[in-house]
């Protein structure tokens, strides 16, 4: 049975939901039916009994070992670490979360630790149901009250107030049913916000600081447990033979490793060297130059090592950007900024150090049906309209793009169009030197902790010193750095601007007014725009793919007029090296399998170790 509620549509299949008033807050878990799963935005494909995920196998072999890397130190096994790099790559694995996204649908939510899910008829109030036989690693139940205690921890900044801020409460109804008390008619956030928050347990956390660094494995629910760890070195998970959650329908033809295990490399030539003589299995490799001529040798030439190309599944974006904060008064003006992004001979890079590879961003989200294109449709202008006087002319006349610079003669005028901008917005060059009317030189500054920013950041330079701007970059050890994005004192970095697909959830943190100069924010531009606001507010509150369409084309719109940063290049097809001694399911449409989808073959490893 399916049931729309105001546009709002919940796939149930096997079960309906039944909705109750909930303006009281009280909810009555007696009169509510429960579903396996909630979508947003079309219907559920899988049905209550279903056995396993299209994109898996469930007959895949268990066992043998994957190695994996991690790029930085870590420094603590705690969930909500505050070390300078936070937790160590798969950390995930080790807690369940309430539920989780299928990966050939685009916005559907199946129960993981929660085995029903029911919504109250004025959509404010989520229930969760906690599996009967969910336990904790201690053999203890998961109960509601370790829920709230993830999302509300006590004495703890980390709270269910400033997490998103998308819900007004978390409380435990009985031991397994757990109500959330929303801030808005229930949407896509408020699912994706519990989807990414693993629960932790109260009973052992209570009188522990969930924060403070430890390297003691902690008590857990997950498919793995931390068997060796070496802070700064390595992590070694090993599957549970005792998961509570073995046999769930999710889960069949997940988690096929015995061990999984992370060495830390941070410098990306040694993890290259490390690759190829075997000591790790698979690695990303996002530098097309090492991805076109570094991986050469016997293991290449006999077939050992696969290159396969995969999608970013729900992950979209821009891979690369120059960011600029616009708290910094000459970067608040748009004629500069625009100015600087013509400055960026984009096809040139291209050539140089991608190898024609790479597409520009003309999106935030590019190839979706959301990115903007062409000009704005009707239903775009309706939401844009009442903010026309706020926002520039072209946006309304003529479809977003850069102007290209395939050759010196493009390149010359569109830095001729620059030096013009530059001088409307009272910066002109004496003595080939950039300088406003009160003597001020336009100098730029970019933070990074990355070294081989420089390959995209000297060619520049360079060109905006025929503009008569002194650029420099200031390499900043990761501490430093982070503490500096923390509080966003910079002029200018080098970022990328990843969302999920639909990519509401991080539009607010990215791009709202509230998020600007909030510490650890994602809005690193320092966006504060009331149309931009409205925007995603619109976005947040779709109840209809056509409204979530025309809200973030608009956004999208609205944003790349405003030249906030230059695109470097858009995100495509992961680069994923692998020995050949491991198989993989095909790849969903909305999240890689990666990788836990995969499994260790016995027979390939015999041949590679034989030869």
């Amino acid at each position: 049975m399916q049931i729309i509620v105001k546009g709002l549509l919940l796939c149930v299949t096997a079960c309906s939901l039944l909705l109750v008033n909930s303006h009281s807050h009280a909810v009555d878990v007696d009169s509510l039916e429960f579903s396996h799963g909630i979508a947003i935005f079309g219907t559920l494909k899988y049905p209550a009994d279903f056995a396993h995920f299209d994109y898996l196998n469930p007959d895949a072999p268990r066992g043998g070992e994957v190695i994996l890397s991690h790029p930085f130190s870590f420094d603590s096994l705690a969930p909500r670490p505050l070390g300078e790099s936070g937790a160590p790559n798969g950390y995930h694995l080790q807690n369940d979360p309430l539920v989780v996204r299928s990966g050939d649908e685009l916005a559907a939510y199946y129960g993981r630790l929660a085995e029903g899910i029911a919504v109250t008829e004025d959509r404010m109030t989520l229930v969760f149901r906690i599996h009967a036989h969910a336990t904790w690693d201690d053999g203890k139940p998961i109960t509601a009250r370790d829920v709230v205690f993830t999302f509300n921890p006590p004495g703890n900044a980390d709270s269910v107030q400033s997490f998103f801020d998308v819900f007004e409460t978390v409380t435990a109804i009985d031991e397994r049913h757990v109500a959330f008390r929303l801030n808005a008619p229930l949407n896509y956030n408020h699912i994706t916000s519990i989807q990414y928050r693993p629960i932790i347990p109260e009973h052992y956390w209570r009188d522990k600081d969930p924060t403070a660094a430890t390297m003691v494995p902690p008590v857990t629910s997950g498919p793995y447990k931390v068997t060796e760890v070496k802070a700064g070195r390595h992590i070694v998970y090993k599957r549970r033979d005792d998961y509570w959650g073995e046999e769930l329908p999710l889960n069949q033809g997940r988690y096929n490793f015995n061990t999984v295990r992370y060495e830390v490399y941070r410098e990306a030539a040694v993890l290259r060297e490390a690759f190829m003589k075997g000591m790790v299995d698979m690695i990303e490799e996002d530098d097309i130059r090492f991805w076109s001529t570094a991986y050469e040798g016997d293991a290449m030439d006999k077939g050992w090592i696969r290159k396969i190309r995969r999608n970013y599944g729900i992950w979209v974006g821009i891979g690369r950007a120059l960011v600029f904060n616009t708290k910094i008064p000459r970067l608040a003006d748009r004629r500069v900024r625009k100015a600087l992004t013509l400055s960026f001979a984009f096809e040139w890079y291209n050539q140089k150090l991608y190898h024609g590879e790479r597409s520009r961003a003309t999106s935030f989200w590019p190839n979706t049906i959301l990115s903007q294109d062409g000009l704005p449709s009707e239903r775009e202008l309706t939401l844009l309209e009442p903010y026309r006087d706020d926002l520039p002319p072209e946006l309304f006349e003529q479809p977003f793009g850069f102007p290209p610079a395939s050759n010196d003669s493009e390149h010359r005028e569109n830095l001729l169009q620059a030096r013009d901008l530059l001088a409307e917005a009272g910066w002109h060059i004496e003595e080939g030197v950039l300088r406003n009317s009160e003597g001020e030189d336009f100098t730029l500054e970019f933070v990074t902790q990355d070294p081989g920013n420089q390959r995209i950041l000297l060619p520049w330079f360079w060109t905006l010193e025929r503009l008569g701007i002194q650029a420099t970059m200031r390499l900043m050890d990761i501490s430093l750095f982070v503490n500096r994005i923390r509080y966003h004192e910079y002029e200018a970095l080098i970022q990328t601007h990843d969302f999920l697909m639909p990519p509401t959830l991080e539009v607010r943190a990215n791009f709202h007014s509230t998020a600007a100069g909030a510490i650890d924010s994602r809005n690193y531009m320092h966006v504060n725009m009331p149309v931009i606001d409205h925007l995603i507010e619109k976005s947040e509150q779709a109840e209809t793919m056509k409204e979530l369409i025309a809200a973030c084309r608009a956004l999208d719109r609205v944003v790349m007029w405003q030249h906030y940063m230059i695109p470097v290049y858009a995100y495509d097809a992961r680069r994923t090296l692998h020995w050949d001694r491991f198989g993989r399911p095909p790849h969903p449409k909305y999240r890689p399998a990666y990788p836990d989808g995969w499994w260790f073959d016995a027979e390939k490893a015999e041949r590679i170790r034989l030869n």
